[in-house]
């Protein structure tokens, strides 16, 4: 999906201004949106891909006067019921109007921070040999899909190097819509950044992880 997220090489935003010193949150709220975020996660509805997808696909007006944390519970408020897990009113409300829906146990207190320690696994066993090796020239594909995925814009259609094979993994574009895993295996490609921006760009390198699927060798 082609969204207001993917803003790589994008003009006129200017440069990212670090923050010095900043705060792991910036206020209380955000706080309690981390919180009810992975407590809801862990309930099993949907896939970290799901998650991201749902705060990655909203109008770029409302995407780009978000702060960090209100994406996060916008994104929550749209899987919730989606799932019929809360409804628009209950939402508007602050409060239960239904009987809960089951799912499974909540996120105990106790059980946090081994959850987040453990993460979630998303490595899987290879089914076929990799199609590339580390130092094979490869081209990203120029895709412009409707639903989710993790090739940003500025790599479509552009060549590469693969540096690294990193083994086997959940390929997001169809977990996110609840397709199954479908795994692939995955690359760490470099890409001249004259290749990416031009002349009238900065030297140097940008190294992008991309799934197989994402990949085809250049014509000779």
């Amino acid at each position: 999906m082609n969204g207001a997220h993917d803003l790589g090489g994008v003009m006129g935003f200017g440069p990212i201004a670090a923050e010095k010193d900043e705060p792991v949150f910036h206020a209380e709220w955000e706080k309690r949106a981390l919180a009810i975020t992975v407590a809801a996660g862990a309930l099993g509805e949907w896939s970290l891909d799901a998650s991201r997808h749902a705060r990655e696909s909203r109008h770029p007006v409302d995407y780009l006067t978000s702060s960090y944390y209100e994406l996060w519970i916008k994104g929550l408020e749209r899987l919730l019921k989606a799932r019929g897990l809360v409804s628009a009113e209950e939402i508007a409300g602050g409060r239960a109007a239904h009987a809960p829906k089951p799912t499974r146990p909540p996120l105990a207190k106790a059980a946090v921070a081994g959850a987040l320690a453990a993460g979630t696994p998303c490595d899987r066993p290879a089914a076929a040999a990799a199609r590339f090796a580390v130092g094979d020239r490869v081209r990203a594909l120029n895709l412009n899909p409707a639903g989710h995925t993790r090739l940003p814009r500025y790599v479509r259609g552009k060549s590469g190097r693969i540096e690294r094979v990193h083994g086997v993994f959940v390929f997001p574009d169809a977990s996110a819509h609840g397709l199954g895993e479908r795994p692939q295996w995955l690359y760490g490609v470099r890409f001249d950044a004259g290749e990416l921006w031009g002349a009238d760009g900065v030297a140097g390198e940008v190294f992008v992880d991309a799934w197989e699927g994402y990949l085809e060798r250049p014509a000779s």
